[in-house]
């Protein structure tokens, strides 16, 4: 099992951590800020409780005055690289929000994003002062550094994960969109990643926007051609039809489907929860054109309540010549996942063609043998 994400801030971490700034700030004292960060709680704290807990032991260490202690973390920010120093941000977020901080408190999050990440320490700031703060991440967005023009996108995306959701953006994008445009053919793959989620966070409640701005985009840069495909990726697993059409996903007309043939077999039909099982199928493409096909399958997972909820899974996505035979073979496990448990019962699996149901199955999923 892979370790937990949360166990970077480890002892040896923080006493690593604590050298770095004593080497700026000689009284800062490394034992008891370990002592304090692993209180009697720690074992139990998720990976955002654990990074607080630690923002909060270096403001009990650091000098009282603020623009004192950011000037000490200036001294070592070259040296706190990686994902676990989000602690640096994160001592702006809680520590650096008052007016009179505004612009240190900047000049803090544009340094400590270039070696870690500062788009979750944005947010509180956005969500106070969002026309000012929207303005700040405009001007970063041409900034000459990659990880500065993501932070950028990535800071006021409307559904980061983990992150402040920003009810405001959700309801309306429209201070977001001047920046995403202004980003979309970077050259960095690293910040046309993050153009793309924001996309794809605003199609989940405004995916006319999306496609409207994919319309514009799409064939004009190699780069933004790149960045619309990913940012309809949601909107291409429910298979809006103008989004469909836009990628060259065939179409099936009234009198006419993408198939003549379709199956799709599950082995064995019986199921425990944890067990793995096969599942297979076979099409036959209509004869004509050739045709672009996304062929996924989708279970009708059984809730607690005893309602249902689809999961799609993708198994191929190509072009292929009219009237091709085609298969596959997929092992599904049905274990439970921290994102998904399994429930006994019924549970229907259908074979999708561009969004459209062709075939289906079922199984049966009985409770675990290990119980």
């Amino acid at each position: 099992m892979a370790e937990p994400l949360k166990n970077i801030y480890s002892e040896a971490f923080l006493h690593q951590f604590g050298l770095t700034i004593s080497a700026a700030y000689a009284s800062f004292p490394v034992e008891a800020f370990i002592q304090q960060v692993m209180d009697d709680k720690w074992e139990e704290k998720a990976l955002k409780e654990r990074m607080r807990t630690i923002t909060h032991a270096m403001g009990t260490f650091l000098p009282e005055r603020y623009e004192e202690a950011i000037e000490i973390l200036f001294t070592v920010h070259e040296s706190c690289s990686g994902f676990a120093y989000l602690v640096m941000p994160d001592f702006v977020e809680v520590y650096g929000q008052e007016e009179k901080h505004w612009d240190l408190s900047m000049q803090a999050l544009e340094k400590f994003t270039q070696h870690s990440s500062a788009e979750f320490a944005v947010r509180p700031f956005i969500i106070h002062d969002p026309e000012r703060m929207m303005k700040q991440m405009m001007e970063w967005s041409f900034h000459p550094v990659d990880h500065v023009r993501r932070l950028a996108s990535e800071g006021c995306r409307p559904r980061l994960p983990w992150g402040q959701a920003l009810t405001m953006f959700k309801q309306d994008p429209a201070p977001i969109l001047p920046i995403l445009e202004q980003l979309k053919a970077d050259p960095s793959l690293y910040v046309r990643k993050s153009v793309a989620n924001n996309l794809n966070d605003i199609a989940k409640d405004h995916p006319n926007i999306v496609i409207e701005t994919a319309r514009r985009w799409i064939g004009n840069d190699t780069h933004t051609d790149w960045i619309v495909r990913h940012a309809c990726r949601t909107l291409i697993r429910k298979a809006e039809p103008e989004v469909m059409a836009l990628f060259g996903y065939a179409e099936s007309t009234e009198g006419s489907s993408l198939t003549t043939e379709a199956h799709i077999t599950a082995d064995p039909f019986i199921l425990h929860i944890g067990d793995s099982g096969s599942l297979s199928y076979q099409l036959v493409v209509r004869e004509g054109d050739s045709a672009r096909l996304r062929i996924e399958y989708g279970i009708d997972f059984v809730k607690s309540s005893g309602q249902v909820s689809r999961k799609k899974f993708l198994l191929s996505d190509k072009t292929v010549p009219g009237g091709s035979r085609l298969s596959g073979s997929r092992t599904h496990r049905w274990s439970d996942l921290t994102t998904r448990r399994h429930y006994a019962g019924l549970h229907q699996i259908v074979l999708l063609i561009n969004g459209q149901e062709v075939a289906y199955t079922e199984i049966q999923l009985e409770p675990s043998n290990l119980l």
